[in-house]
């Protein structure tokens, strides 16, 4: 029986050509992500630093969403600018 893995990748790269040239593969890759197969199984993805931040943004912003529906209808506190 075969199973099958899902690459999230239109780039793919063997372990060991990724570390014969890192640099090629980053540079070749165009800044998308690259995924990195060990005997043809993903085991990890290259993403460029930038998407990779922008990444990490939307996490943090979801996050704060889901605290904003937590505390949506809670109590609330009548402040003035000048109390500020």
């Amino acid at each position: 029986m075969a199973l099958t893995n899902s690459i999230f990748a239109s780039t793919t790269v063997s372990i060991t050509e990724l570390r014969r040239n890192p640099g090629a593969v980053i540079e070749e890759a165009g800044g998308m992500p690259v995924a990195i197969l060990n005997h043809n199984r993903p085991t990890a993805y290259l993403v460029p630093a930038e998407a990779f931040e922008a990444l990490l943004e939307q996490l943090e912003d979801l996050d704060l969403a889901e605290v904003v529906r937590q505390r949506r209808g809670g109590k609330t506190v009548k402040v003035s600018l000048d109390e500020l």
